[in-house]
């Protein structure tokens, strides 16, 4: 398991995971779900989804709500 992915940052292996096993590798496929949607991906908690909000943030971007 690669520690980051595309242009994600780096959020954890067990949310990596997640993310992979869901086809999500740019933050611009993260942009199309909710916090909602990420967090009941198994292994994707608070934590990287704040982490993933502040990568989306610092590139115009925003989770879908």
């Amino acid at each position: 398991m690669p520690a980051q992915i595309g242009d994600l940052p780096p959020i954890g292996r067990p949310a990596n995971s997640a993310l992979l096993e869901a086809g999500i590798t740019t933050l611009a496929q993260v942009s199309a779900y909710s916090r909602r949607d990420l967090l009941a991906l198994h292994g994707v908690g608070p934590k990287a989804v704040g982490i993933l909000a502040a990568a989306l943030a610092e590139h115009g971007l925003a989770f879908t709500e």
